[in-house]
């Protein structure tokens, strides 16, 4: 399927609201990396900023995890690595809610 073609105006735009979303993922990663949002609000959000967001990436945002540990993780709760927020189960989202309690 074909790319429609866009007026530079349309283009423009279409690069702004890309921008706008970038910006929003990497100040929600900053703030978890930070622990001033809680792994229960980020996946409680229910929007295309934060489903469209791969839960390694979130995994890897939390304190004290890199990509070794967010690998591991999961492998043990069955997640795929290419696994966005959006397409968690609910026993995979469950899951991932019981290892990071709302009071950590």
């Amino acid at each position: 399927m074909a790319l429609p073609a866009l007026t530079p105006s349309q283009r423009a735009e279409a690069l702004e609201k890309a921008k706008a979303v970038r910006k929003e993922r990497a100040d929600l990663m900053t703030q978890l990396k930070a622990g001033t949002l809680p792994l229960t609000d980020l996946l409680a959000r229910d929007d295309t900023v934060v489903g469209k967001l791969r839960v390694r990436r979130v995994l890897e945002s939390l304190p004290g995890i890199g990509t070794v540990r967010a690998g591991q993780l999961l492998a043990d709760l069955g997640i795929s690595e290419r696994r966005r927020v959006q397409g968690l189960g609910a026993n995979q989202h469950a899951r991932l809610l019981a290892l990071f309690p709302p009071g950590e």
